[in-house]
């Protein structure tokens, strides 16, 4: 199983039924993919909309549906459009049960940086700070290691998109939890060793005593 599909199907069974989910740009975009669906799970989109449904096949996307990010999506039954001030009302209101982010860095303290490297162009933050304070649970979905350099640190050293959010990390390696003990690893993806994981991770990590297979 490719990395990215480990981390995205690792997510999707995060996820438990009546949830209201927000799947931010990028990699998480593709949880909807893997979603049981004899589940009930309704995701919302902070361009508009609610019911966000798989991306459609190639060559079938329609170009007036599009999801945060710019990509063709789809709609299930019962989904809605509305306006932004609406889908942020959402948001700010605390009705996201779970959002599901990327990230540059997440360090020990569950601070997050996913906006901004300096000295490159970029469009900010957008609906991150909100979604980050608004959503019951923070998700961050991503690879491990960026060209071998560990993204889960002691300390971010990127601008701060928000600081103590994130409640958990799910890489290609394995599910690291966020205590107010400090970083702990639950579940480790077969081929690996806490050991490895630890290598390639710049935090201490905390091994739980009931350290179970990634559930994928």
């Amino acid at each position: 199983m490719e990395a990215r599909e480990r981390i995205v199907r690792r997510v999707a069974n995060e996820l438990v039924d009546g949830s209201v989910v927000n799947l931010g740009i990028g990699m998480p975009t593709l949880v909807a993919n893997y979603v049981d669906k004899s589940l009930d799970i309704m995701f919302q989109s902070e361009n508009g909309f609610v019911g966000l449904g798989p991306a459609p096949e190639a060559g079938k996307g329609d170009p007036n549906l599009t999801n945060a990010g710019g990509q063709y999506a789809s709609i299930v039954p019962g989904g809605m459009f509305f306006d932004s001030a609406t889908s942020f009302g959402i948001v700010r209101g605390g009705h996201v049960d779970v959002t599901v982010l990327g990230a540059l860095q997440v360090d020990e303290k569950g601070n997050l940086a996913n906006y901004m490297i300096p000295g490159k162009m970029v469009p900010g933050m957008g609906g991150a700070m909100d979604l980050v304070v608004g959503a019951k649970k923070v998700i961050i979905a991503m690879e491990h290691t960026q060209k071998g350099n560990p993204k889960i640190l002691k300390e971010c050293t990127l601008p701060l998109t928000a600081a103590g959010q994130v409640d958990e990390i799910v890489t290609e390696m394995g599910v690291i939890e966020v205590t107010p003990e400090g970083l702990k690893l639950v579940e480790i993806a077969e081929g690996y060793t806490p050991e490895d994981v630890q290598a390639v991770t710049e935090a201490t990590l905390i091994i739980a005593e009931d350290l179970k297979p990634m559930n994928v």
